[in-house]
């Protein structure tokens, strides 16, 4: 299985980015992996809606030219899963056709209607509001989690 994350920005803090390769390493073990930052658009200190608007369909180009397979943006709207539910979803994606999976998570302004269009599933972290570094952690360690599910791993408990 392919998984494919794909980012808006870039990860600024070093116990961050260590967390992050740490969950990549693991993840070698069950898939290939790729990791995908794209920039974000610099707005002024108080942009209007019009100019996040116009960040946001920026972004979405980058976002959709790399985006293939099932396509899961994470967003508010998402619907909130459960562990073993995850794991169920990235288990079945190969026998529903998709060889890869592209996860997404938006700017702090969030993602264009394009790209949560484009998703096959909305995915929601929880009600709770996370910066989108912290984010990126916690999706890569839910994705490790699944596969250790899947494997019947004793990680998930």
């Amino acid at each position: 299985m392919n998984i494919k994350l794909i980012t808006v920005g870039k990860l600024k803090e070093d116990y961050l980015r260590n967390a992050c390769s740490e969950y990549i390493k693991r993840l070698s073990r069950y898939c290939t992996f790729e990791l995908y930052e794209t920039d974000e658009c610099r707005l002024s200190d108080n942009p209007s809606e019009k100019e996040i608007s116009a960040a946001l369909e920026k972004e979405a180009d980058k976002i959709l030219k790399l985006a293939k397979g099932l396509i899961i943006p994470l967003c508010i709207e998402g619907k909130q899963y459960t562990s073993p539910e995850l794991s169920r979803i990235i288990s079945e994606a190969g026998v529903d056709g998709f060889s890869c999976i592209t996860f997404i998570i938006g700017s702090s302004y969030g993602l264009s209607s394009r790209v949560k269009a484009a998703g096959n599933i909305m995915l929601s972290m929880s009600k709770m509001t996370f910066p989108h570094q912290l984010a990126r952690v916690m999706l890569l360690e839910q994705i490790y989690r699944a596969f250790g599910i899947a494997g019947g791993s004793k990680y998930h408990k």
